[in-house]
């Protein structure tokens, strides 16, 4: 097997090798892909296959880091759960039953651990009537909020947070609250946002134009706006924290493969998936940075491995444990795959290619054209083989090719964990950094993170130095600037936020030309980007004929600041006195009971204590921690509701669903309790206190860019339409 790294290993053993009931490791990462390997060759049993043969050459191909599946089929396949698949379309149509039918089938998919994409473009808007109870319809946005609450408290297959896609058509009267339904950072935070927008809308944004806003109950218009106004809007919202994204659906349904079967309306939470409701899909990556062999590619090896990927995917397909009949249904009439890559920035940096060049686009358009056109050999074979998807007749394919297994063969997803895994660029993201810092614990214990291709030129090159990395991983990662390293080194090694957006846009557009399905790719633009640098990139998208376009401006996601602006007196908390009177609440949380203690003085909410049923450990010194600094803050003179407002809302990967709401953590609860015990209580007065300490003020100027990683407490980057966590893992997108 090949060597893997220590962030791929830490990965592994906390996200996918097998545990016991204690939690404990039974799994090596070579039985983890000898398991996953012999589960999908089974399937060939179904077609006379040698199951052995099979089983041996996918066994290699991901041994060797030359191809890996997605993570449900690495976590899933061989054990209970048997769910594959990462990415589904689920219907939202406009009647109560039928939106907590759709709830419930979420809930089962986000359980096993997969990710879901909705339109809720058929849902009648905020204000219309209700003729069944003659009561007013709460709009769209109401029922999104109740999808994100379900999902707070669904925990993916124990190992994942489920996460969604919410897309709206820009001819929907509720538009404009949906443009600004995450200008809140806490609302939704389960939820990517896009608008849907057509060709007709497009040109009239062009043109400066009204359009129509179209009732889904009635198809009738009800109302125009200015497209240009509203376009405005969405690039401005998109400036600001990276939402909404553009779904370019006419675009979308230009290629789709069965328009005989329905038209596509929604994708799955990365973007990268159309899918007509109840489709699933199946997802893996070739890893191009093992295909380089003496500065050329190996297309020979490419092919081999695209040929056997395509066998895997398929495969996966009859292998499936389907979370609900519909999809199975579905699935199977279509049987769409999606091929992808990761590592492309590690083989351009291997060929001495710069991402932004048009080189780097012409080698782009080489590979995935190759991929594609092999791929669907290959799925052509298999059709040959084992017979087309059901739905063939009346396909794009039909008249085109005399068989075809595969509704679709290719996408280029977000491949957060398992590039980790295989110690590889992010799909075809350009590198992140150059060096950074890793696990700081002082000032003298750093500890850098240097790109192993970056490292060896420089020391062959002779200018390594421990002081270089320093300053590059103090420089934002980036080379650029830099003098010791050479000029020509430099342009090589660019990093997301060194390349202007045009360079990221046009990139993404050479792979989409030969991608079936669409392509996971974040615009990055620096932190003093203008509004008009977004409206740019998001027109080009359109230009180039990419299927979508996510955006993200450095710094833009707000973040919880604290700094000292200004000399203010210093905060005098109050004294102890000898005797304070309480209450002990017991809450249950996803961690056990918490007991939380709440004492008061004459001034009213005094101290609070918090313990957990069972006691020790890394969990009761955190609460002791909180109880110490929320009492302290009671003592200074903090207002009760600015302590529940900073604690309340908190997830932990371990959500409990209560009688009276959700309990998302332990300092979720600490501020429920606290929020219980002031609504309506009669303030106990002891003794006046008249004596005061004294306290220094703190000042803390950290800030992170998109936030910090809830599992290590790692930054958190915002990736191929994700917050991801380079050192283990973690994606907000599941």
């Amino acid at each position: 097997m090949v060597e893997l790294t220590k962030n791929a290993l830490k990965v592994l053993e906390k996200r996918y090798l097998r545990k016991d009931k204690n939690g404990n490791v039974i799994e090596t990462p070579e039985q983890m892909f000898r398991r996953v390997a012999s589960n999908i060759a089974k399937a060939d049993e179904k077609y006379g296959g040698d199951v052995k043969k099979t089983e041996k050459e996918f066994y290699d191909m991901m041994v060797n880091l030359y191809f890996l599946p997605n993570s449900p089929t690495l976590m899933n396949a061989g054990t209970s759960i048997q769910q594959l698949s990462a990415c589904f379309v689920l219907p939202v149509e406009d009647s109560m039953d039928k939106i907590f039918e759709t709830l419930k089938h979420t809930a089962l998919i986000h359980q096993s651990g997969g990710g879901t994409g909705f339109s809720f473009s058929r849902i009648r808007p905020k204000g219309d009537i209700v003729r069944s109870t003659g009561g007013i319809a709460s709009g769209p946005i109401s029922f999104m909020k109740v999808f994100n609450s379900a999902t707070d408290v669904i925990k993916q297959g124990g190992r994942r947070r489920g996460a969604n896609m919410g897309i709206l058509h820009v001819t929907h009267p509720d538009i404009m609250e949906f443009i600004t339904c995450k200008e809140d950072p806490k609302e939704l935070t389960n939820f990517n946002i896009s608008v849907a927008v057509t060709d007709e809308f497009m040109e009239k944004v062009r043109k400066g134009e009204d359009y129509e806003l179209i009732n889904p109950r009635t198809g009738k218009a009800v109302k125009k706006l200015n497209a240009a106004e509203v376009f405005n809007k969405i690039v401005e919202e998109a400036w600001k924290s990276g939402e909404p994204g553009l779904i370019f659906i006419d675009e979308i349904n230009r290629h789709n493969p069965t328009p005989h079967i329905g038209q596509i309306e929604a994708t799955n939470p990365c973007g990268e998936q159309p899918l007509l409701p109840y489709e699933s899909c199946n997802l893996g990556s070739i890893n191009l940075s093992k295909f380089v062999k003496n500065g050329d590619i190996d297309w020979k090896k490419l092919k081999e491995i695209t040929w056997k990927a395509v066998h895997f995917l398929d495969n996966v397909i009859d292998m499936n444990k389907y979370p609900i009949p519909q999809i199975k249904k579905m699935t199977l009439a279509n049987r769409k795959i999606g091929l992808g890559v990761m590592g492309f920035a590690d083989l351009l940096i291997q060929l001495n290619i710069p991402y932004d060049s048009n080189e780097a686009l012409e080698i782009a358009e080489k590979i995935m054209s190759f991929i594609q056109k092999e791929a669907r050999q290959a799925s052509v074979e298999l059709g040959k083989e084992r017979g087309s998807f059901p739905n063939f007749k009346g396909s794009i394919y039909d008249g085109k090719y005399e068989a075809m297994r595969n509704a679709t063969v290719t996408t280029i997803a977000p491949t957060g964990s398992i590039s980790i895994i295989a110690g590889c660029s992010s799909g075809i993201e350009p590198l992140f950094a150059i060096a950074f810092v890793r696990n700081v614990l002082d000032e003298e214990d750093r500890l850098y993170e240097i790109n192993p291709y970056f490292e060896k030129i420089a020391k062959e090159m002779g200018f390594y130095s421990q002081e270089l990395m320093k300053k590059i991983a103090d420089n934002n990662g980036s080379v650029q600037g830099i003098d010791e390293v050479p000029i020509e080194v430099q342009k090589l090694f660019v990093t997301a936020l060194d390349i202007s957006p045009e360079w990221h846009v046009r990139m993404q557009a050479a792979f989409q030309k030969y991608v079936d399905n669409a392509t996971s790719k974040t615009i990055n633009l620096p932190e003093d980007a203008t509004v008009e640098d977004v409206r740019k990139a998001y027109m080009l998208a359109y230009e180039l004929k990419c299927k979508g376009i996510t955006v993200y401006r450095y710094g833009s996601r707000p973040q919880q600041v604290i700094s000292a602006k200004e000399e203010l007196p210093a905060p005098r908390p109050r004294p102890r006195p000898p005797v304070v009177r309480g209450v002990t609440r017991k809450i249950g949380t996803g961690c056990g009971n918490l007991y939380v203690t709440m004492n008061e003085d004459e001034h009213g909410l005094f101290e609070v204590f918090a313990r957990l049923g069972k006691a020790g450990g890394c969990a009761d010194a955190q609460l002791e921690a909180v109880g110490r600094l929320v009492s302290l803050c009671l003592r200074s003179g903090i207002k009760p509701e600015d302590i529940i407002k900073q604690l309340k809302a908190i997830r932990c990967p371990n959500p409990l669903l209560a009688r009276g709401g959700p309990i998302l953590s332990c300092p979720d609860a600490i501020a429920k309790a606290i929020e219980d015990h002031i609504k309506g209580k009669e303030v106990f007065v002891p003794a006046r206190l008249d004596q005061f300490e004294r306290r220094e003020e703190v000042k803390i100027t950290e800030k992170a860019p998109v936030g910090v990683c809830p599992d290590c407490g790692s930054p958190l980057v915002y990736e191929e339409g994700c917050r991801v966590c380079k050192q283990c893992g973690y994606s907000s997108c599941g």
